[in-house]
């Protein structure tokens, strides 16, 4: 029998995706609306949202670039809240308690990849804000086993941005194989980017940002980084890992003719525009390894929590509110970003 805390109401506000489509139209594909408050199944809780950030995947799944997984999807998974409810079968977190939600939300659990510890790989997986119902709104389910504890250090605003673009950001700075003491290139400065700069930079690695944005070049010499230059420039030294947060298939080569002989290139995003063709000795030769980043494991997300908390990453955040999620989006499309929106949806 599922029990939940007083004073619940049957509807809350929320954001739906309507007609998928670009978030600057002439109709705005994501709608303001009510919808019922969502009742937790067996192994789910109940949370009320505090926070929910807003990240580059909410805008594919806004504008259409990824296709409808759920009709009406409310976006959003970044999402911090407090538990307030339980499905069947839960006994992991107490009434009030803080968690985090994140984008990887199911995983079958018996496929060669989950039982081989590649459970972002799992073809049965599903994803909040995709597959289910996300945090653009007042309340959200999760299973109790993929939500997280969170470091008491993180506020709730900057918590959020930590449970995607951190969480992503890391997997990538993982599968870039970035040597002690050596050389990042990070393509886009959005928010996973300037999160994963703070992780390199803590731990003494050169990086050097490529980005369109001039409030974001400015950011990331504030943070500390070696170097800023235009989306396609030339590095100003040869790197030995670079990660490619923006969506745009155009960066590759020249993140690649950047590359060291041996480096490694990963690519973060979950969408990207086509890549060209390539020439085989200028951009792929010499060892090269070109990598994709597929969402995260939970080992992935609990490990970055533990070392967010132990180098005390502090992501820069804007505050919208909850009814001001479409402008939120819009400034993320803009790309000159500094640092992560998030949406404020109650208070603690």
């Amino acid at each position: 029998m599922e029990k939940r805390e007083n004073a619940i109401p049957k509807t809350m506000k929320a954001w739906a995706v309507t007609t998928p489509g670009p978030i600057d139209g002439q109709k705005s594909p994501i709608e303001f609306t009510e919808k019922p408050v969502p009742t937790p199944k067996r192994g789910e809780v109940l949370v009320k949202v505090l926070t929910c950030g807003v990240c580059h995947t909410d805008l594919h799944v806004t504008e259409g670039d990824l296709p409808v997984h759920h009709e009406h999807v409310t976006p959003g998974h970044e999402i911090v809240g407090k538990v307030v409810g339980f499905g069947p079968e839960t006994q992991r977190f107490k009434l009030g308690e803080r968690i985090g939600i994140p984008w990887f939300r199911h995983a079958c659990g018996v496929c060669k990849f989950c039982q081989s510890g590649h459970e972002n790989l799992c073809p049965h997986s599903l994803y909040t804000g995709w597959d289910h119902d996300g945090g653009y709104a007042e309340y959200v389910t999760v299973p109790e086993g993929f939500a997280y504890r969170l470091p008491e250090k993180f506020d709730s605003l900057e918590a959020a941005p930590l449970l995607c673009a951190g969480i992503i950001g890391y997997r990538a700075f993982e599968r870039a194989n970035v040597p002690a003491g050596g050389r990042l290139g990070l393509y886009g400065f959005g928010g996973s980017a300037h999160i994963t700069a703070q992780i390199a930079l803590a731990q003494g690695i050169e990086v050097h940002v490529f980005t369109r944005g001039e409030d974001a070049k400015k950011f990331a010499l504030e943070l500390g980084c070696a170097s800023v230059q235009g989306s396609y420039d030339p590095a100003p030294v040869p790197l030995d890992s670079s990660i490619i947060f923006a969506p745009v298939g155009d960066m590759v080569l020249p993140a690649l003719a950047s590359l060291v002989p041996g480096g490694t290139l990963a690519l973060a995003g979950i969408h990207m525009t086509d890549i060209p063709t390539m020439n085989y000795q200028k951009e792929i030769f010499h060892e090269k390894t070109l990598t994709s980043v597929e969402s995260n494991t939970r080992r992935d997300g609990e490990e970055f929590l533990t070392l967010a908390d132990r180098l005390n990453i502090h992501p820069e955040v804007h505050e919208y509110p909850l009814a001001k999620a479409d402008e939120a989006l819009r400034y993320v499309k803009h790309g000159d970003i500094k640092g992560a929106c998030v949406l404020r949806v109650s208070e603690d």
